[in-house]
């Protein structure tokens, strides 16, 4: 069970950033691949496992921390050379102080969703612990994925329709609550009893 949380988290570690809610929608959205207005369970896993695959520069079915810190920062000269795109919006090459202010609220809104969200409180430790044991096996995180497919789709049709691609957020974290309890439950039985005098 440890090891299903760890790659759930190195997963969610590479895949999101911001607000959870926001960039599931938009996630979501990206894995309906073939436009028929659903997500499959199979586009489902091959969106959720696809930052994993991308990181495994080895191509050995597992990503090691060393692996994750290089596609990260890929991803972050990726993410700057976008940003500066959109800032720079005559195309001139340069941002004015004008195309400056005039992104200052779109700005100030990443910022709040990125810093100090409860969401994102201690991601860098989380992400530490998910490799403490080793690499992540991009098999793991399909299962995972496989099983977080199970839980958003809720008329069991084998696809994620709109609404419930909109519930998503809250029943996924509906099903990380339910397993929390359980583990808390599992340790609490296993503790001996303390002797009584």
């Amino acid at each position: 069970m440890k090891i299903k949380t760890l790659t759930l988290v190195a997963v969610g570690a590479l895949a999101l950033a911001g607000t959870a809610s926001a960039q599931q929608q938009r996630g979501l959205g990206r894995a309906d691949t073939d436009g028929d207005g659903r997500v499959s369970q199979a586009e489902f896993v091959t969106a959720r496992t696809a930052r994993l695959t991308e990181a495994d520069a080895n191509r050995d079915g597992q990503v090691t921390r060393e692996e994750a810190q290089a596609a990260w920062q890929a991803n972050r000269a990726e993410r700057r050379s976008q940003m500066f795109a959109r800032l720079d919006t005559d195309r001139n090459g340069s941002i004015s102080q004008a195309e400056f202010e005039a992104a200052r609220p779109e700005r100030a809104g990443q910022r709040a969703n990125r810093r100090g969200g409860p969401r994102m409180q201690g991601q860098q430790r989380r992400v530490g612990r998910a490799f403490a044991q080793g690499p992540v096996q991009i098999e793991q995180a399909r299962v995972r994925a496989s099983e977080a497919f199970a839980t958003l789709d809720a008329d069991r049709d084998g696809y994620l329709s709109e609404i419930e691609r909109q519930a998503a957020p809250a029943r996924l974290r509906e099903a990380m609550q339910e397993r929390r309890a359980e583990r808390r439950a599992q340790r609490g039985a296993s503790r001996p009893a303390p002797a009584s005098e």
